[in-house]
């Protein structure tokens, strides 16, 4: 078999070779995931380990969660799979290519319009993605979600947000992609170093004004109230040099109860964001009476969320939320944004340079159909999709497990602010209130988790003994 495809013109070797690596990274992944959900199936009692910190219900309820979530992944993962494969084997990226171009002449511009077309190539293909992956974020969100009490959405909701998600994407990505291209057309011998520095000054800004002006288009943001937990916020910023400026609540109980914390901004203009899910008295679903009075007046205008919540959470109280922004402020003190940009965009330079090297094949572009033209973006598209993806997959181990690393290093840190016994109970809470499930396969863990697994964070904390 090895020696036939070694007969083929080099053309097919480059096609076959990728559809064959991407079906491989794709058997690995299913591979990994049905050890884990060997693990779900088998590991029906609550660890030892655990008896002190987890009932047997909620465990239980954590591991059927987990165990729809896994045989959904392997479903949509088979499609998608299948769908990449059957995309590449019948020409599915030049049709489309042909289908921009046709638009083209019909409207009076000829091939020399190359980066409207791509354009309108992208559009078209970014379209094409929204349809397929419709029905399985659908069922995702009103199937799986709903049933274990997560969703909080209606249909309509859904849809609408969908909507918008899709032009405010077609509103970042047309114009970035334009101008990219336009650099690398006219960069000259150079073009990767301005490509690369454009890239940078585009990740750069949205990041600056992700959080003020375009996840606000989806989420309302509001400032955390005057109050103790506030002042105490404010307090341990300041006692480790943290420039913080605003601290928000993000309404994101609107969406679902799943809970998260995070921070953002550049030197000294940072902000604090907190879901209301987090919080133990912020929250419509942490009441147990009238649902939130915001959340109420969304039902009876627009219905469009869900007032009452199916299940109860328990969420944090103050000292824990302390505990757990301890550990985001320890990500800071400790540098690990500032690394993760640094290696970013060493690999992005990285990724350009040997793109400068492979755009003039031909043969890479004869591979995947486009025999008469070399079109800079369907390059880009092979050559960072296609050609990386064996180096991609490397880099991504190697990132998931730096970032374990930093965040044990994190925990370490909020440690070192006294804080491990009440960062060892929000951990609980919020895997508790998330379904976390805390037993995990170790290959499935150490090739998948960004974050360490519960117990062996409790164990690092000193809240459980090692064995």
């Amino acid at each position: 078999m090895v020696e036939h495809i070694l007969d083929l013109p080099v053309e097919k070797q480059i096609f076959y070779a990728v559809l064959g690596f991407s079906w491989t990274v794709y058997l690995w992944e299913a591979y990994l995931s049905y050890r884990q959900r060997r693990t779900y199936r088998s590991t029906t009692s609550v660890p030892q380990e655990l008896w002190k910190i987890m009932d047997s219900e909620t465990f239980e309820k954590s591991r059927l969660y987990q165990l729809d979530k896994s045989n959904f992944s392997f479903w949509s993962g088979l499609y998608s799979e299948t769908e990449g494969t059957l995309i590449l084997l019948l020409g599915g990226i030049p049709f489309l290519w042909d289908v921009a171009g046709s638009v083209m002449t019909r409207v009076g511009f000829g091939s020399e319009y190359e980066i409207t077309q791509s354009l309108l190539f992208l559009t078209l293909a970014t379209l094409f993605s929204a349809f397929t992956g419709l029905p399985w974020s659908v069922y995702n969100t009103f199937v799986i979600e709903e049933k274990h009490g997560f969703n909080q959405q209606t249909l309509g909701f859904f849809f609408k947000d969908a909507v918008k998600k899709f032009i405010v994407t077609q509103c970042i990505l047309l114009p970035v992609t334009s101008l990219l291209l336009y650099i690398i057309k006219i960069g000259g011998d150079y073009f990767f170093i301005y490509a690369w520095l454009f890239t940078l000054a585009v990740s750069l800004v949205l990041v600056t004004i992700y959080a003020d002006y375009i996840a606000p288009l989806f989420d309302k943001f509001a400032p955390l109230p005057e109050g103790e937990l506030k002042a105490d916020i404010e307090s341990m910023s300041k006692s480790i040099s943290f420039p913080l400026t605003k601290v928000y609540v993000v309404e994101g109980s609107k969406r679902s109860s799943h809970s998260n914390a995070y921070f953002y901004g550049f030197f000294k203009n940072k902000r604090i964001v907190l879901f209301d899910t987090l919080l133990e008295d912020y929250s419509p679903l942490n009441k147990s009476g009238e649902p939130h009075p915001e959340q109420q007046e969304r039902e009876d205008t627009s219905n469009e969320s869900k007032a009452t919540p199916k299940n109860k959470k328990q969420g944090c109280n103050n000292s824990e939320i302390l505990a757990v922004l301890g550990h985001e402020l320890g990500h800071w003190k400790l540098g690990h944004m500032v690394k993760n940009i640094v290696i970013s965009q060493m690999n992005s330079f990285l990724c350009f340079s040997l793109f400068a090297v492979l755009i003039g094949r031909k043969e890479l572009f004869v591979a995947f159909g486009f025999n008469d033209s070399q079109p800079t973006l369907i390059g880009l598209m092979i050559i960072f999709q296609f050609i990386f993806s064996p180096y991609n997959e490397l880099l991504s181990f190697c990132l998931t497990v730096l970032s374990r690393r930093f965040e044990f290093q994190a925990d370490a840190f909020a440690r070192g602010m006294g804080k491990a016994s009440e960062l060892c109970s929000a951990l609980i809470k919020l895997n508790k209130d998330n379904l976390g499930f805390p037993v995990a396969d170790w290959l499935f863990s150490m090739w998948h988790y960004s974050h360490p697994p519960l117990l062996e964070r409790l164990r690092a904390l000193g809240s459980i003994k090692q064995d």
